[in-house]
Formats: C-alpha cells, structure tokens, sequence
C-alpha cells in the first residue's frame, strides 16, 4: 500500500519511465523527436538506480502533473551514480495519446521514425478550454476521511491465482468487479465506468449498468454481461460523469513502465494493463479508506476466481463476495459475544446494593423519600400481596402507574415475586391498554388509574390494595430461589410491547441476565456508582426506563423520579436538575434539544458528568452549543443504538466536538458481550463500509416475542453465518431491520431503517400500524401515512403525516356527515386506538393514494399537507367546538397568534386547535421558550395542553399578566 499527494488535474495526464541504454546519448536520440516547444530536463540523482532514493524519485517525477501553464508534454532525464538513467514522459492524453509516446520511445531507443506517427511537429500552447478539475464522487461504502482529500493511495488486484489472464483479463476482470459492486450497493443495481485508451489516439469513455439477477447460473451473467446497457461519453471528458468505481484499460508499454492516469480517474480507480496478471488499484483517500480499499482488491480478485474455474451453472447468488476465514475475522471486528454468561436475577442484585448501603437515599420522588431499606422493605410487600393471591411465579404482572414512587416499588416488588412485570402506560387509550392486559394474560393490573377498561377475570388493584393484602404474608415464602429458576436468571423480567407491522402492538420478553449483562458491559466505562444521581424521566413503557432504573439503583445511586409534567417543561425540568444536583441524564435528541436551548438561555450550575443518548438517531451537529458551555473533559456524551429486543443498548460511542464538525453518525463499538455484523438480504456477511441490515448477538438478545412464534422465528435467527471457531457453532442473533455499516475499526453507523419503522421523538413506530387503524374507520377505503419534518435539521420538528381516501357520502344510504368533517372523524377514531406519540399530525384527505410501478406508495406524490394542495377543507384539522368569542386584539394576542403559526407552520386563528393543528409536546416547550424570549407570562405544558384553543390560551395568559400587575 503507497500513498501520495497528487493534484485533481492530475486525472487527464499519463506518463512513461524509460530506462535508457548505458551508453545511449539521449540529446542525440530525442533530436527530432520532441516537438516544439517541448525541451529535455536533466538532472542527476546522488544514487544508483535501483535505491529507494532513485526509486522515490523517478516515482515522483512519473506522478507530476502537467502544469496548466505549460506545455501538454514534459521529458526529464534522470540520472544516476552508477551510469544508468531513465527518461520520464508526462502529457496530457488528450494531445498526446499512448501512440504518440510510442514514438517517442522509439526514437529514444534507436529506432526510426514510423509512417502515422501522429504528434504533430508542433504542440498547442495551453488555452482557456483545457479542462479543469474533475469531480468524483465517492462510493457509499468508501468510508473515507476528508482530512485526507487529494492524498491517493495504491493496492493491487492480485490475479495470479487464475493461471494467467492474458487477453481474457478484461472480459473476466470488469464482470467481477461489477458482481463486487453490486454486492457492496446493497442492491442488484451496479454502475462501472471504463476509461478505454486503447492502443490509438482517441480514449473512449463508456459505463456498464448492470442489474444482477441472483437467479441466473454464473456463466449465464457472464454471457450477459457484454449484452448489458453501456452509456457512451464524449472523448477527452474528465472521466467522472458521478460514477464512484471505475475501470482504465491501458495499452501495454513493453519498453517502460506506464502509467494512465497520474491520478485516480475514478474515486476509485483499477488500470489493467493488457496481457497483465495484476492490476493496479488507486484511489482518494478523502473518499475510499485505504483498508476498504484493499479489501475490494482481494474481494474482485476472489470474485474472478470463482468465474474463471469452471463457473458452469452454478447459481450466480452462490458465487460468494467473502472468503469463510475473512468472515469470522469480520464477525470479531463487530465484537465478541463469548464473554462468561451472567447469571443471577435484578431483585437479587438490588438486594446484595441494599444490604451494603442500607440508610443510602435510593429514591427521591415528590414528596417520598425513600432509603435502600425502605425501597426493598415496601417491594417486599407488594411480593407478599402478590403471593397472598396465590399468583404463581413466572406470572406475567400488569403494571399502569404514574411515574411516582410507587411505580419502582411494585416493580421491583414483582420481580421479588418471582414474576415479570408488563409496564402500561396510563395515557394509552382504553383500546391499547385492553389489548395488552388481554394478549398477556395477566391475572392482575396494579393501577391506580380510575378508567382502567375492564377485562374479565383480570384483578385490578391499587398499590395499598395489594401491599395490605400481604401485610402478614411471611415473603420468604415467595422467594424466587424456591420455583426452580433460581439465580441463573433464565426467567423473564418484563415484557414491553413495541409498534407492530401487523396493526397490533408486540411484546418483546426479556430475561433478568440481560439486564444484569447490561450493567456489567457499561458501569466500569461509565463509572457508574453511589455518588451519582439519576433521573427517570422516560415512561416505564419505553425501555429506556429500564436503563435508567436499574442502572442506578444495581450501582448504588439515587433515582430522582420526574413527574410527568415536569418532563413536558423544559424549564421546570432544567431547573430539576440543577436542584438535585443529577450527574447522569439520559435523553432521546430531540427532549435533549430543547434542554440544550434552555441551557444556553438560564446557564444554571448543572452537574452533569455523564450525558446518554438512545432511542432515535442522533444529529452531532446540535451538540455544538452544548460543547460551547460544557467541555467534554467536564461532561461525557455518549451515543447508544440500541432496541427493545436486544435490551436497551448495543453500541456505545464516545462524542466530542471532532464528531461535531465531522458529522460523525458512528453509535460506537458493540458493549462487551455484545456483537454487531452487516449482512445483505440473504443474511450473508458483508465487509466493512458496505451498507446492509444490522445483526445483533450476544447477551442482550431478548427471548421471543409473547405469543408469536413464527414472528420470532423470522427476526430471532440461528447465525448460520458463524462459522465452527474454537469448538463454538453459532449463536442466536436477532435481525434488527435497522440499516447501518461497520468500519475497519468496529464502530457502527446507523443509516437508518429498511422497512416501514421510524423512530419519532424516541419512540419507536411501525407506521403500517398507524395505517392499519386508519384503514379501520369509518369510509375509508385507502391510507398512506409518512414521517415529515418542518425544518430537515430539528428533530423536534418530526411529525407524523397521514393520507386518507374516503368513501363518498353518497354511496352510503343514510350517511350525514359531510365532506369536511371527515378527517376530523377519522383523528377521532385513531385518537382512541393509538397512544398520542403515535396520534397522525395531519390527515388529509386526496383523491386517491399515488402509486409506483412496482405497486407501492408513492411518497413523492403525496401533497405537502401544509400547501393546501390537498383536498381537505379548511377545517379539516380542527375539532368541532362551539364557538368562543374571539379574543380581545391587543398585543398578547398577536404574540401568541404569530408563535403558534411560527411553529404549527400554518395561519392561526382564534378558534384553532394547537394540536388538531400539528401541536405535539415538543413544539409545547418552544411556543412556551418562546414566550419567554417575547417577556410573557411563564406557562406551564400543562395549562396549555388545558386551554389548547388559541382563544382559550389568549384569555389565560391575559389572566396571568394582570395577576402580575
């Protein structure tokens, strides 16, 4: 592998090193030769010919380019000590063809001119025309460094393994390195352009589109291949044309060493010379890593083996793009899964923390404040309430409480029983929470939500409830150690159920060593331990509550639990945080957007040495204010990709502000214990920098989803790419769906999903499940639902978007309801069957829902709901009210009026609705920073999710003010 700096015009010249004869004269040979105003340098090099000295400089002499202002030919002659010399041609190809070397060469060496030759007596001086830069644009799976843009490095395609190629090389060479190509896209698709000099004075440029189909025999691609679509180029372009890999035949300089392009043509840029065995890979580092490079090389050369010995009707998707032994070597780059099983359950570990800590405060919440004692003496009540209604162990235990004090206690106190809580959230809707009691089959909810939706034969009892009726209940007789699971945490702990493709929630089980092997992968690294302080700030429905649970209260910490409203105000939450002193917070980007902005405005004194992300995919870009206050030697911020059913994290990765500037989108190294691979579509391993599905492995793989074994069987996998290593055969991995690449080093990056899920606000959505209840209203025959942002660089401005066909009024006998008033009904009937993450922004209603020629939804043809392109009438989104009087004009209603159209992106009026309109609880906290930052009346997230009308909102914050008079 060589390296060296090279200049971008650099592309269009070719040079020739021609070792002379010892006692040739080339003044006298070269008379006659050189055309005007071509002239020979000379000069002597302290070395003789064969030392690195000469060597580097005969190297450097042939990569020169030809300068812009000079003549399109340069001859230098060096040399050396020991009496011999080389004379080094450089020109641009497009005046001075291979041809037109040749015959300099072979009047250099004696021999006479040669009817054709075709460089003329006199050269073109340079001109305005001569063509500029060319721009390459990388491959997706380059992975290169722009700090090194321009800087050119070199491998080799090693095809000595094919007995020779001779005049075969180009007709085995370019289809294996379009197959290769093809393989690293991540798709059939393939692009390869080819410089073809020739052995004339024109080059001819042309690109392959290739499209491989897997079902075909090898040898019928390769009899395909010359049949497939070939773009032609003007001559003399700069071979660039968008395309990122590509191939230069050259013509073969028996007399010297030839190089094409001094310069990669391509960003990526293989020369077969003719007759040659190998090839010559060159390439810019700003746009392919030099080990991807390489990798590609030793990939096209095993690829043009399998073609070339006896490819017959082999089916071409068996022809492999990776050697088994560089598999497994991938396979430990991604991490190692075959660290010691963790055994041992949560209940047990938080016992072993209470009994050394004992009088230690474990959990802060409102007005409770409870010591490590007290939090295992109360979990012990709720196990022998749970014992006194005689709730066999490995039971699963519905749990719907606010976020309080109770709510760790009973779960907690469930585990202690031997059983497995299933967290509910209280703001699901009636529907949502019915589903989940029913398809978990829980013989008791712990809620003290007074509209629970009944369920026959499920118990509902309040937290008191329970804990009296084991209030003499001996709990050494519900210990988990007596019902054969023992301490090996095989069982499960919880179940949380997750957006579903089918239209129906899953729940994902995971057992009690996941956890455990969580906290062992990260405490260490992070430093977690008694001084630091945590917040629970996320829903026990969301799995990143696990983390924050237990990772604080296994390491010995102290939970600070965050009511609810205090989680929708920034504010009110920034100012939290200030109080209690919390030194490890963890975010989705988009709550953490928000407290970034609220820290650059109040600057209060925070704590914080330890800053998590997870739950959607992180911008680095807008932890440039926050860096600007909080060095990262003070504070460590570190990027997690991780997913329910490989419990909660997967990657970590340490960001600073090098990330920042660089874009980085890396989530990290795989956690000790845990592994990552990229795979294609049939599941086959591929090499760094090409993208594919992420795999996951090692102590994090959940056990199933509840009830849905062919579901389970489909994204819970046998390896069937690990291969027998040391006496191990495989592992269960679970297919995430998630698209991401790995690089040389391990590290990962997330690039988002390859089916119909996104992540908005943290949270985890399946929008066919969004279609699928709206496809169950009332008159709706067909649905589209997308994800959109207002502003592409704020997460905060994701927003769900929906798209409805409805059923005319009148092919229905008796329908009343008109035209207007439907998307209003079809928000209503999803508001009960989703959770409000969940809820569509806008429904709007067309005429019929665009599609593709391959039958799928065409986003692109969908109207901008906010345009009023679509066919919905005005007050489509608003929900019918009676109607208020307008507000007073004065200038708190034009403040308010003018923030909320800012952010809603549309007109307001007096009678619209903040959320009917696109309002979610993100654009709450920047209305209310907003407000502010205008010197009116601080109001809380709730009040305004109380007085959502803007006429409503005017009138209470008028109130406010002259209650501050």
């Amino acid at each position: 592998m060589t390296t060296s700096t090279i200049d971008e015009p650099a592309a269009g010249c070719h040079s020739l090193v021609l070792r002379l004869p010892s006692d040739a004269d080339p003044q006298h040979l070269l008379s006659g030769a050189l055309p005007d105003p071509v002239r020979l340098w000379q000069t002597s090099v302290p070395a003789g010919a064969d030392e690195p000295m000469a060597e580097n400089r005969r190297r450097a002499e042939s990569l020169r380019p030809i300068h812009r202002d000079g003549p399109p030919l340069r001859a230098v002659l060096l040399r050396y000590t020991d009496g011999t010399a080389d004379l080094v041609l450089v020109a641009e190809r497009a005046v001075v063809p291979p041809a037109a070397l040749r015959r300099i060469v072979r009047r250099a060496l004696g021999g006479p001119a040669e009817e054709g030759d075709v460089l003329p007596a006199v050269l073109p001086r340079p001109t305005a025309g001569r063509p500029g830069p060319a721009r390459r644009r990388g491959p997706e799976w380059g992975l290169g460094d722009t700090e090194l843009h321009g800087v050119v490095g070199s491998a080799r395609i090693d095809l000595g393994g094919l007995g020779g190629l001779g005049e075969e090389a180009e007709r085995l060479l370019l289809p294996a390195i379009v197959l290769a190509l093809s393989r690293y896209g991540g798709g059939s698709r393939a692009e390869l352009g080819v410089l073809d000099l020739g052995d004339g004075t024109d080059e001819a440029v042309r690109v392959h589109v290739v499209e491989e189909q897997p079902d075909c025999s090898a040898a019928e691609f390769l009899r395909r291949f010359d049949q497939d679509p070939v773009t032609p180029a003007a001559p003399h372009e700069p071979p660039s044309f968008g395309v990122g890999v590509g191939v230069v035949l050259s013509p073969a300089f028996e007399e010297g060493s030839y190089t094409a392009t001094l310069a990669p043509a391509f960003a990526l840029t293989v020369q077969l010379d003719r007759g040659a065995s190998h090839a010559t890979c060159r390439f810019d580092r700003g746009s392919v890593d030099a080990s991807v490079a390489q990798r590609f090389c030793e990939h096209v050369a095993y690829l043009a083996a399998q073609l070339t010995h006896g490819p017959g009707e082999r089916p071409l998707a068996e022809v492999e793009l990776v050697p088994p032994a560089e598999r497994e070597a991938i396979l430990r780059t991604g991490g190692t899964s075959d660290t010691p099983p963790v055994r041992g359950r949560i209940d047990r570990a938080f016992e072993q923390v209470a009994a050394a800590r004992p009088e230690a405060v474990a959990l802060l919440a409102d007005d409770d404040r409870l010591t490590y004692r007290q939090l295992n003496d109360r979990a012990d009540a709720v196990a022998a309430g749970l014992a006194a209604l005689d709730i066999p162990p490995g039971s699963l235990i519905g749990v719907c409480l606010e976020r309080n004090a109770e709510l760790v206690v009973t779960l907690l106190g469930v585990l202690k029983a031997g059983c497995a809580y299933v967290p509910m959230d209280p703001r699901y809707p009636a529907q949502r929470l019915r589903f989940t009691t029913q398809n978990a089959e829980v013989p008791v909810v712990v809620t003290s939500a007074a509209e629970f939706p009944p369920v026959p034969g499920v118990r509902l009892l309040t937290p008191a409830a329970l804990t009296e009726l084991g209030a003499d209940r001996a709990t050494t007789a519900v210990r988990p150690s007596d019902q054969g699971d023992g301490d090996k945490g095989d069982g499960p702990a919880y179940v949380i159920y997750t957006s579903g493709s089918t239209g129906t929630p899953k729940g994902v089980v995971v057992p009690h060593r996941n956890v455990l092997a969580l906290l062992r992968a990260t405490a260490e690294d992070f430093a977690l331990g008694p001084d630091d302080t945590w917040t629970l700030f996320h829903s026990s429905a969301f799995d990143f509550s696990v983390w924050e649970i237990w990772g604080c209260l296994l390491t010995g910490g102290r939970l600070v639990v965050v009511p609810y409203w205090t989680t929708r105000d920034t504010e009110e939450f920034y100012e939290l945080l200030v109080e209690h002193g919390v030194t490890v917070l963890n975010q989705t980007p988009s709550a953490f957007a928000q407290l970034v902005r609220t820290d650059r405005r109040v600057r209060g004194e925070l704590a914080l040495r330890l800053v998590v992300f997870g739950g959607e995919p992180l911008d680095v870009r807008m932890l440039a204010p926050w860096f600007a206050r909080h060095p990262a030697a003070d504070c460590r911020v570190v990027n997690m990709f991780g997913i329910t059913e490989t419990t909660v994290h997967v990657t970590a990765q340490t960001v600073t502000p090098r990330e920042v500037v660089t874009g980085s989108r890396s989530v990290g190294r795989a956690l000790p214990g845990w592994s990552v691979s990229v795979r294609d579509e049939r599941g086959r391993v591929l090499p760094p920098g090409v993208p594919g599905e992420i795999y996951v492995g090692g102590a994090g793989v959940a056990d199933r989803y509840l009830g849905l074994p062919e579901l389970t069987g489909q994204r819970f996998v046998v390896d069937g790419e690990r291969f027998v290593l040391d006496g191990a055969t495989g592992e269960r991995v679970y297919r995430s769906g998630d698209k991401g690449r790995l690089h040389p080093d391990g590290r990962l990056d997330h690039l988002g999903r390859l089916d119909n899920q996104v992540k908005v606000r943290g949270h985890r959505i399946e929008l066919d499940e969004i279609r699928t209840v709206l496809l169950g209203a009332p008159r709706v025959t067909a649905a589209a639902v997308v994800v959109g942002r207002e502003d592409p660089d704020d997460p905060a401005s994701s927003r769900i978007d929906a798209y409805v066909v409805l059923e005319a009024a009148s092919d229905r006998a008796g329908d009343p309801a008109p035209a207007g008033s439907a998307p209003a009904e079809v928000l209503a009937h999803a508001r009960a069957k989703l959770p409000d993450y969940m809820l569509p922004t806008t429904i709007t209603q067309v005429p019929g829902i665009p599609l593709t020629i391959n039958g799928k939804p065409d986003v692109s043809g969908l109207p901008d709901p906010r345009s009023g392109s679509a066919a919905t009438p005005p007050d489509a989104h608003r929900r019918p009210e009676a109607p208020e009087q307008p507000p007073a004009a004065d200038g708190i209603t034009d403040d308010i009026l003018s923030i909320w159209s800012k952010f809603l992106n549309t007109p307001v009026g007096p009678q619209d609705n903040f959320f009917t309109l696109g309002g979610n609880s993100l654009l709450v906290v920047r209305v209310l920073a907003e407000m502010r930052e205008r010197n009116l009346p601080r109001v809380s997230p709730k009040q305004l999710y109380e007085h959502s009308t803007a006429a409503q909102f005017v009138e209470y914050v008028r109130q406010l003010a002259e209650a501050a008079r």
